[in-house]
């Protein structure tokens, strides 16, 4: 029997259901953060604020694992900031390693792609990794971290039931098995998924479109040969005039999604014996397999209008959501985490002004929306709306298989790729002539060997003073933040993604690993600057 079954991780409480000394409190108990969530995004948010000394509760209505693989793709700039949380080697361990990818036509392979062509990273392009795997890793990431003192806790069964923003403070009702209860915190992190109670109780929606294709997701157990990439078909010959993808995961489980179209009976083609059919199709009457789990999802692009409403703050499916396809949900959401746990405690801490949490919303809003056009114009070219479309569409596909040319417009979901905040009110109007477009103020950092390991990981999550062939002071104190020196030789993988044409550059490096300025040489006004723009300062 396969690994899932025999452990059935979805099945066994890991954060079961203890009574907290806040239900016996004569008066609500005052916290310096809650999270509502305790899924990936929400456990990715309180690990975060606990590393840097935050104190931090999870609520979640549950106590134990989602159930099914769900979530299953993740990108390499996730799986980097997943490794400044202590998770991400555990991560790329379990999971499946991919880079390769083909898109076939009818029954022709019409090309391939890599995507990640160059070397010295030290992640993958992609993993495969079942959600339920991905929550477990976190949840005993925290259990280490409560065991070293960190101010870190999850109360399972613990449902909130009313969220009120008081100016100075939230207050929530929460429903346990013993009864309910009133808690307080300074800031509450909403991350309770794409149907969030908590959107609902403070009056609050999405904007956007609802497309009305559907689609079939079966996580199947089998022994295969297909290699370990990603598969696309158009209009296969087992799923005429749809679409099919298929991926492999750990413990011999694979991703099978198949498109369904407009107007089905989901409840129909969930059970087995419509959906054992369809699969045989497709793997061929002697595949042998296994049904793991099976879910219908239509394509939905569409977000909060703001992310942040007062003391109240939205993250990951909570603020914003994309068709599955290009693997933009939970990496999107780890991102907003990323964007909004350095901040969070510069402004809880006083260091910078409470209008710098705007910055998190004015920056992550436009990782949203880059991440709904993308999941809108894969599912335009997916699922056409016309006749013209569709021939428009198959004209390309036919191309793609001869002309490199034609590739670039073949959408079967563009995968995921960081965020850069060009327009954001943190940066700094870059300084670099003949620096690289990649590494410009905004960008997250690329990656690079460096001596025996690799350079992110030394940037850690405060703010560097990045030098290459460039004097600095070793350290800076600046409006109370402190800026540490990172001083570089230019190696070929780090002048390509850092020099471009310059000779020397000094990088303003955020906590989130983002560039907020850049220089050919130090200048100490300019740092001051730059430094106070990137807190809100300025």
């Amino acid at each position: 029997m396969n690994q899932i079954s025999d452990k059935k991780i979805f099945e066994v409480p890991l954060y079961a259901y203890e009574r907290s000394p806040d239900q016996d409190a004569p008066a609500p108990v005052r916290h310096k953060v809650v999270v509502i969530g305790a899924g990936p995004i929400g456990l990715g948010a309180a690990i975060d604020l606990a590393q840097q000394g935050v104190e931090v509760v999870v609520l979640d209505d549950n106590d134990k694992v989602s159930f099914g693989s769900r979530a299953v793709c993740y990108a390499k700039r996730p799986l980097e900031i997943l490794d400044r949380l202590g998770c991400g080697h555990e991560m790329v361990a379990k999971g499946v390693e991919w880079n390769l990818g083909k898109v076939f036509f009818d029954e022709r392979q019409v090309y391939d792609f890599n995507l990640l062509p160059e070397g010295g990273h030290e992640f993958p392009a992609f993993i495969n990794l079942q959600q339920y795997y991905f929550e477990e890793y976190m949840v005993n990431r925290v259990r280490a971290m409560q065991a070293e003192g960190a101010p870190i806790e999850i109360r399972g069964l613990n449902k909130v039931l009313s969220v009120k923003d008081k100016g100075d403070h939230v207050s929530l009702i929460v429903d346990t098995p013993d009864g309910d209860y009133t808690v307080e915190a300074d800031w509450l992190i909403a991350c309770d998924g794409a149907a969030s109670p908590t959107r609902a109780m403070m009056g609050l929606d999405f904007v956007g479109r609802v497309f009305e294709d559907n689609f079939l997701i079966a996580d199947v157990i089998m022994e295969a040969d297909f290699p370990t990439e990603r598969w696309f078909w158009f209009d296969p010959p087992f799923n005429r005039g749809q679409s099919a993808l298929l991926h492999k995961q750990p413990d011999g489980v694979w991703r099978i999604d198949l498109q369904l179209g407009w107007d089905i009976d989901k409840e129909e083609e969930k059970k087995p014996e419509n959906v054992i059919p369809r699969l045989k199709a497709m793997l061929g009457e002697d595949v042998k397999f296994e049904l793991e789990w099976v879910s219908i999802y239509t394509f939905q692009c569409r977000r909060m209008e703001k992310f942040r409403h007062g003391r109240v703050i939205f993250a990951g499916d909570a603020a914003h959501q994309v068709s599955p396809f290009g693997a933009r949900g939970a990496n999107s959401g780890l991102q907003d985490t990323d964007n909004l746990g350095w901040k969070l405690k510069l402004v809880m801490e006083g260091t910078a002004p409470e209008s710098l949490l705007d910055s998190y919303d004015v920056e992550r809003v436009h990782g949203a929306d880059e991440n709904i056009l993308n999941s809108s114009r894969s599912t335009d070219f997916i699922t056409p709306k016309s006749e013209m479309s569709r021939v428009l569409r198959d004209a390309v596909l036919d191309l793609s298989e001869h002309y490199a040319f034609a590739r670039p417009l073949v959408n079967s979901g563009r995968l995921s790729v960081p965020c850069t905040y060009d327009g954001s009110p943190l940066n700094t109007p870059d300084a670099l002539p003949g620096g690289p477009a990649r590494s410009r103020p905004g960008s997250p950092c690329a990656d690079a060997p460096l001596g025996d390991g690799y350079l992110l990981p030394q940037l850690g999550d405060r703010f560097t003073l990045l030098t290459f062939g460039a004097d600095a002071p070793e350290s800076l104190e600046i409006d109370g933040v402190t800026v540490t020196r990172l001083a570089l030789e230019a190696s070929p993988e780090i002048a390509a993604r850092y020099l471009g044409e310059a000779a020397s550059a000094v990088y303003l490096i955020r906590p989130d690993q983002h560039v907020a300025a850049r220089w050919p040489a130090y200048d100490a006004a300019a740092v001051e600057t730059a430094l106070k723009r990137a807190i809100g300062k300025e």
